[in-house]
């Protein structure tokens, strides 16, 4: 045989092949698929049960602490009373006070030409030198001392509509 009409051999024994696998139930599926999309049926009631009432509650909490606002906040919203101990709001503000002091740490300790100086790493990374005098921290933060392993600061905070002082220890290594 030549090599064409074993290629005509080949197709025809393929062509028979594919013929048988015809499937002579595929039209009545076909048939009964026209048929349920022309007829769907009816759709089926559900038995939900009956939702009971819910009875309303009116809020009586507007005037109460916010939980959205820390302490701090709402006690500066009242007018606090001037005393000795009221910070300067002439004097301007430190980069560290933009920062609470639980966001700052204590990582070393400097003395040149013995005056001593605290270096304090902000939540940014950026390490800044601070001495006796500095402030730091939202609440108005004075550093007062500086030895060798912590730094000492006075806070001036608000509580109870009043001006008071508190004083805070942050020891090398650790933060506030």
């Amino acid at each position: 045989m030549t090599r064409i009409s074993l290629r005509y051999a080949f197709l025809a024994v393929g062509m028979g092949l594919l013929v048988g696998c015809a499937d002579p139930e595929l039209r009545q599926l076909e048939q009964r698929l026209v048929e349920v999309r022309a007829n769907p049926g009816e759709v089926p009631q559900l038995d939900l049960p009956d939702i009971p009432p819910i009875d309303r509650v009116s809020y009586v909490g507007n005037e109460a602490r916010s939980p959205f606002v820390p302490h701090r906040m709402q006690d500066r919203r009242v007018a606090p009373q001037a005393g000795d101990l009221a910070p300067s709001s002439d004097r301007p503000r430190a980069p560290l006070e933009a920062y609470d002091l639980a966001e700052l740490d204590l990582v070393g300790i400097l003395t040149v030409g013995g005056k001593p100086s605290a270096l304090v790493r902000g939540p940014g990374g950026k390490v800044h030198r601070v001495g006796v005098g500095d402030y730091m921290g939202h609440d108005h933060g004075r550093i007062v001392s500086i030895t060798e392993s912590s730094l000492v600061l006075v806070e001036t905070v608000l509580e109870n509509n009043t001006w008071q002082e508190r004083s805070r220890q942050i020891a090398l290594g650790e933060g506030a």
